[in-house]
């Protein structure tokens, strides 16, 4: 009954050990019977304990695996005794090898083929110990990749997305696909998972293979899809994910626009318009049908329509459509902005003084302009108006117009105003206070400016010397100052293109210079009979001093001189007469 048992299990363990994706269940049944399992990293040394307590009288120990026939097979022995250690002619094990003092065994580099039911035998004379130990090797599969990837995806169409690979594990894994972090689990026309394995016959390493097809929507722009293989290693299940990858989406236009390039707030006569016209799907449609004001045909052309130097007749809705759908169509209205000045009279203009100019500066725009007059660089208040021209009014006016909302659109124009006039004369004269000199003012009034010119009537000798004020506003003067000895006529000339203008003034000597002298010769005979006057009265004090001391004695002498005296005063007064 025994040995039944024992049958069954082996042909139990060939079947599970031939399954490798039920490789766990065969494990957990095996620790269900009690039997040890050892577990190793492919590529690492297998260490494999002999698990059996060494008896007294022991002669040897041994080392063997099963076939998956259930015939043995000997790899190792060593002598209780000589303590020596022989190898058998294995040549999958052939130094790979190594049996310790403890009958403990171990194997380096370990492989798939290793995966076997060990048995460490102990032998006495009268009996034979045996310890099985199954022996599983793991190995880690690669970091799973996406290839074969699609260059785009289009929406509500199925396509392969991809094909996420892992390689070399043992046992084999299993590939999950994720959407955004999510995982995708298959979807009936939506969501395709396709999986599968290979085994290298050299290594018994498997490959495996999961193929996504996907119908996507435009919820998956820019949604990152990746996959993870999971796999079962000495310690447990663990996880491996690949890098993520993003793919183009695309998807039909559902939505036309159309922009007016380069963006301008406004749009003046002269430039150049281009129409882009835009649809939002992926990839964007590269040819539209372009329609112009007053065109019902369309223009096929680029996504792009340029008009050049446009005029103020090119105002109007413009639009643009698919070509294969036109009534997915876009507008926008365009005005062309104009401006048209006109200034009459214009350019240079000569006139009259005294005459009447009437003046016009006209504008036609597409919506209200500034106007502003300028004279001479200087902003006027108000437009000129000339009922009556004076020279002041000469100068250069110009009007100038502008559309504030629209950059760059301008005009202006001018007139050189040129105020004309025969030479006018008018002469003062002025009298110095003193009464010494005369100024003579000849004040002239013309355009273009008179030329002025002075002679005395008689000599008819031309004066030079002369002083003449800045001439503004088509006015200056000319003065001269003279002393005359005699009567004399002054004429001032004035000259321009127009005409030659004479006036004279009479200029009388200067009488005031006999009167000077008169007045001076009066004033020294009056100094001259104030001192001999004084002198007189000097002598006749003396006299009188003279006589008063001699007065009593000679009072008839003193009656006698007093005749004498009052000649003397008389002849005295015929003198100073």
């Amino acid at each position: 009954m025994h040995l039944k048992v024992i049958c069954h299990l082996k042909k139990t363990f060939k079947i599970l050990f031939s399954l490798s994706s039920s490789l766990l269940l065969f494990f957990f049944f095996l620790k269900g019977l009690g039997w040890y399992t050892v577990n190793s990293a492919y590529g690492d040394t297998i260490i494999i304990p002999c698990r059996l307590d060494v008896p007294q009288n022991l002669m040897f120990g041994k080392w063997k695996y099963e076939k998956p026939d259930g015939s043995p097979v000997f790899i190792a022995f060593r002598s209780s005794t000589k303590k020596s250690v022989q190898y058998d002619d294995v040549p999958e094990y052939k130094d790979r090898l190594s049996l310790s003092e403890n009958y403990t065994l171990s194997i380096s580099n370990a492989r798939i083929s290793d995966e076997k039911r060990f048995v460490c035998m102990l032998v006495t004379e009268d009996n034979v110990f045996e310890a099985p130990t199954i022996v599983k090797v793991f190995k880690q599969p690669s970091k799973p990749e996406i290839v074969s990837k699609a260059l785009f995806l289009e929406t509500e169409q199925l396509k392969k997305l991809g094909d996420c690979i892992s390689e070399d594990s043992y046992p084999d894994g299993n590939i999950t696909w994720y959407r955004n972090g999510k995982v995708l689990h298959p979807l009936e026309g939506a969501v395709v998972i396709i999986f599968k394995k290979e085994m290298d016959p050299v290594t018994q390493l498997y490959t495996m293979t999961s193929t996504l097809e996907y119908k996507t929507t435009k919820a998956d722009i820019q949604m990152p899809f990746t996959c993870s293989v999971t796999y079962y290693g000495p310690s447990g299940q663990k996880t491996i994910h690949s890098e993520q990858a993003v793919f183009d989406i695309y998807y039909p236009t559902e939505q036309v626009t159309i922009q007016v390039l380069p963006p301008k707030n406004a749009i003046k006569e002269g430039d150049n318009i281009t129409l882009k016209c835009l649809g939002n799907g992926n990839p964007p449609p590269e040819e539209f049908l372009f329609y112009l004001p007053g065109q019902p045909e369309g223009i096929r052309s680029s996504n792009t329509y340029t008009l050049t130097d446009v005029r103020r007749n090119a105002t109007g809705d413009y639009k643009c459509s698919l070509i294969d759908k036109k009534s997915m169509i876009a507008s926008t209205a365009i005005t062309v902005h104009y401006l048209d000045l006109s200034l009459n009279p214009s350019g240079e203009v000569t006139r009259q003084i005294g005459d009447a100019l009437p003046v016009s500066c006209t504008i036609s725009a597409s919506r209200n302009a500034t106007v502003v007059w300028m004279k001479d660089n200087i902003r006027l208040r108000s437009s000129p108006s000339f009922s009556s021209l004076h020279y002041q009014d000469a100068g250069n006016y110009v009007c100038e117009t502008a559309l504030q909302e629209v950059e760059g659109l301008k005009k202006r124009e001018s007139l050189t105003l040129i105020v004309e006039g025969k030479p006018q004369i008018k002469m003062t004269k002025k009298t110095d206070p003193s009464g010494l000199s005369k100024t003579i003012i000849c004040h002239v009034e013309g355009f273009p400016k008179p030329a002025i010119q002075w002679t005395i009537t008689g000599s008819g000798s031309v004066i030079n010397q002369t002083e003449e004020s800045p001439y503004i506003n088509g006015r200056y003067y000319s003065k001269i100052i003279i002393s005359p000895e005699e009567n004399v006529t002054l004429t001032c000339t004035a000259e321009n293109q127009l005409e030659r203008t004479v006036n004279s003034l009479n200029v009388s000597a200067n009488e005031n210079r006999e009167k000077v002298n008169d007045q001076a010769k009066l004033i020294v005979g009056i100094v001259v009979g104030l001192l001999l006057a004084a002198l007189v009265a000097g002598v006749v004090y003396w006299l009188y001093m003279k006589k008063s001391k001699t007065a009593s004695k000679h009072v008839n002498k003193d009656l006698g001189n007093m005749e004498e005296n009052k000649k003397l005063e008389e002849n005295n007064h015929k003198t100073e007469a």
